[in-house]
């Protein structure tokens, strides 16, 4: 059986910035294949996680302080550079994760995401604003009419709600979520497992 996972990431999420830099290279050296599922976020918070909203709204200071500290060791390792919370946060990614689907549709999902993780989380950019969007497809190679076009699509955005729908109904919470088969892992910090998981399936 070839071996996959199903990742689905909202680029609005910072540790889904750091899963997305580690999944390509541990799935890579699995052989296996990522099935690239961008969601909303937002959307499964407001269904099964709204607790997140109260956490944010009063943080313990304490966990405040360790998750920055995370964070930042994460992001050395990974060698990557995040700030973290940026300017505008949380921010609005529903056209972002829409031309995520642009981006799929032309086999230019990868440097899209990438593009759109470093110019929230490395250079402080609003994504809902329709010129760091611009410049986000300008870098994946995406012409820009195209682009903009495409993400008012009855298509893009049927397709944003249905991602976001199945990771609700298959027990997920949060960005990024990651399946291997049915076996499913939540967060950063969980690729040990999912390298395991990878290798554990039949090549």
């Amino acid at each position: 059986m070839a071996r996959q996972l199903d990742f689905y990431f909202d680029c609005s999420s910072p540790w889904t910035y750091l899963a997305f830099h580690a999944i390509q290279p541990l799935a890579h050296q699995a052989a296996a294949e990522i099935v690239w599922k961008p969601i909303l976020v937002g959307g499964v918070f407001n269904a099964v996680n709204q607790t997140v909203y109260e956490s944010r709204a009063k943080p313990n200071p304490l966990k405040q302080a360790y998750m920055q500290k995370d964070m930042q060791d994460w992001a050395r390792l990974y060698g990557l550079a995040i700030r973290f919370p940026p300017t505008v946060f949380p921010v609005n990614s529903v056209k972002c994760m829409r031309g995520a689907f642009v981006a799929l549709d032309e086999d230019k999902l990868v440097p899209y995401a990438a593009a759109a993780f470093e110019a929230y989380w490395g250079d402080d950019r609003d994504l809902s604003r329709e010129e760091v969007l611009a410049d986000i497809a300008k870098k994946a190679g995406i012409e820009r009419q195209h682009f903009f076009a495409g993400i008012e699509t009855d298509s893009c955005k049927a397709r944003l709600r249905s991602n976001t729908d199945e990771l609700i109904a298959r027990g997920g919470f949060g960005s990024p979520t990651i399946f291997v088969g049915n076996d499913m892992f939540f967060g950063n910090d969980r690729m040990p497992l999912v390298k395991a998981a990878l290798e554990a399936v039949a090549a």
